[in-house]
């Protein structure tokens, strides 16, 4: 999966495969995680938030199931 870089403290780089649904984050510690089912308008919005981090901790993180990488 493709992955952009973006400006975060925590975040360094986020991914989203269309066909599947699957958000990829990776971040500044090495881990990488996948969030499943998370519709391509959520992947915009947190593209597009101030912060990315906050976005993930609030919007995503206790809304979509996910698995460590």
């Amino acid at each position: 999966m493709l992955r952009a870089g973006v400006q975060s403290s925590t975040i360094k780089e986020i991914g989203h495969d269309p066909r599947t649904l699957t958000l990829e984050i990776e971040f500044h510690n090495g881990s990488v995680y996948q969030y499943f089912d998370v519709p391509q308008v959520v992947y915009e919005e947190l593209m597009r938030a101030p912060s990315h981090g906050e976005y993930l901790s609030r919007q995503i993180k206790e809304h979509y199931r996910y698995a460590k990488v």
